[in-house]
């Protein structure tokens, strides 16, 4: 009878953002929930606040968790960076964002925040994020 080798598996072999992901996660939902009712931010905006340097799809990712969050993070107040609502098919209903975002005085037409420009909420620098890397010359 032949057996098949057994696959070595080493301490390396796990992705370093599972090692990363709960700080990473908490410091997305930590600017999230800083968001003003009836303001939305984006999730680039959030990336770059939060000294991370990952895309905002990482950010996307993290506010996808937000549901099971304590205490809880307005996801609904995160869009895409046109102020479109990308994020909605991860609420219970297809509408329920948007209903959300309606009920703290945000206008949404066509899945997408109505004067996405005077909504906007650029997350301010924290002192413990201003002090990022400095780019090599």
């Amino acid at each position: 009878m032949k057996t098949s080798p057994k696959k070595k598996e080493s301490a390396s072999s796990k992705p370093a953002a599972q090692k990363t992901a709960p700080d990473f996660i908490e410091r997305v939902f930590s600017i999230a929930r800083e968001i003003p009712r009836g303001r939305v931010t984006s999730y680039g905006a959030i990336a770059e606040r939060a000294g991370i340097r990952l895309t905002a799809r990482m950010v996307g990712w993290a506010m996808h968790q937000a549901g099971k969050a304590h205490p809880p993070v307005p996801a609904h107040r995160v869009v895409n960076s046109k102020g479109l609502l990308t994020g909605a098919v991860h609420f219970a209903t297809p509408t329920l964002m948007q209903e959300l975002l309606e009920q703290e005085g945000v206008e949404v037409r066509n899945n997408q925040v109505v004067g996405f420009t005077d909504k906007f909420w650029n997350p301010p620098l924290t002192k413990k994020n201003t002090a990022l890397p400095k780019k090599k010359k």
